[in-house]
């Protein structure tokens, strides 16, 4: 006979917990310090409530599951970039990565172990998809992050990117719970248009983004602009094309008018050419985008891709800018700990 799951203590409203503590004899206020001990105080084990009786922290250790993501291993980039491994409560492991820079401290989480769409120079794609993360593991990942930024750099957290391992818009539900709890003043208090969504393109979920009416800014992982040469390193283009995307991002906007980002690495010989800027200029002019983000590639065991040469790189960002395309190169973090764009699970991590 399997015996029956206990739930999730964070899968409780406020208002179910205050009916459990109800019907357990217990003051409502109660309720409100356990609330505040999930959320804002970020626990991850009932032993630290320490407000709460020893007693009824044994009953609820009886009556509820916690599982709390807990840090496996911590590395230090020269350039001050932290990668952190979690470990899951049933043995999986899943990466996040605390950027910080002279403005901006910026937490890169994870949504998934590993990832099901098998984007060809990304680490994380080669692993597979695992399961998805509850939103309380997502919410450990930005709180131990805002931790160390702390710690290390006496700021507060002043940006969250959907960027790490997995694909946010195949763990919807979980993504913009977290998202809510993170936004939440019972939360993080963080305001949702400091936190960005990144999605390999999947139209249909971009717009259901759109019916939501979500404030968060979203991010589109492009890194080609015609079908041809996106299907070749990125299969999740055979099924959602450039045109399928281009309508789903102009409905996005059409619905919350947030600000949406191109994602573009420069791959050497494959899409750094001026007939590559060019398509991309052309597709550019279709979508409502603020930004087209240029990101230098890292290289992984896996894949045999290699990095744009500089004058190539240089020559592309002329060219775009030139086009009055507003675009900016990003500069690769923590390269020295495979904590950069598609390295996450490149070692030690599956």
């Amino acid at each position: 006979m399997k015996l029956a799951q206990k739930t999730n203590i964070r899968d409780l409203s406020l208002e179910e917990v205050q009916e459990y503590f109800e019907k357990a004899g217990e003051k409502k206020f109660r309720a409100n310090q356990l609330y505040e001990w999930l959320w804002k105080k970020r626990v991850r084990s009932f032993d630290e409530m320490s407000n709460l009786s020893k007693s009824l922290r044994i009953r609820l250790q009886e009556d509820f599951d916690f599982p709390a993501l807990s840090i496996d291993a911590t590395q230090f980039s020269t350039d001050g970039t932290i990668k952190t491994r979690f470990r899951t409560v049933d043995d999986f492991m899943v990466e996040g990565v605390l950027i910080p820079t002279a403005n901006r401290q910026t937490a890169c989480v994870s949504s998934q172990i590993g990832c099901s769409l098998g984007c060809k120079f990304c680490a994380t794609g080669y692993m597979g998809r695992k399961r998805n993360l509850h939103f309380g593991e997502i919410y450990d990942q930005v709180a131990a992050i805002q931790q160390q930024a702390e710690e290390n750099f006496q700021k507060n957290l002043s940006n969250i990117v959907f960027m790490g391992m997995g694909e946010p818009l195949l763990n919807y539900k979980n993504v913009l719970k977290a998202i809510e709890r993170i936004s939440s003043p019972e939360g993080m208090g963080m305001s949702p248009r400091r936190i960005t969504v990144s999605t390999a393109g999947i139209a249909k979920m971009i717009k259901q983004l759109g019916d939501d009416r979500v404030k968060f800014k979203l991010a589109l992982s492009l890194h080609a602009a015609t079908d041809n040469k996106r299907s070749q390193i990125m299969p999740i283009n055979d099924s959602n094309n450039i045109k399928s995307l281009v309508d789903a991002l102009n409905y996005f906007y059409k619905c919350t008018h947030n600000e949406i980002t191109l994602e573009y690495i420069l791959f050497k010989n494959l899409n750094d050419s001026l007939q590559d800027a060019e398509d991309l200029v052309k597709l550019y002019r279709r979508i409502p985008a603020d930004l087209v983000n240029i990101i230098e590639y890292n290289p992984i065991d896996l894949a045999s891709f290699s990095k744009a040469e500089e004058k190539v790189t240089e020559d592309f960002m002329q060219y775009l800018d030139r086009h009055r395309v507003n675009a900016r190169l990003r500069r690769s973090r923590g390269k020295d700990i495979d904590a950069a764009c598609g390295q996450l699970a490149n070692k030690e991590t599956h």
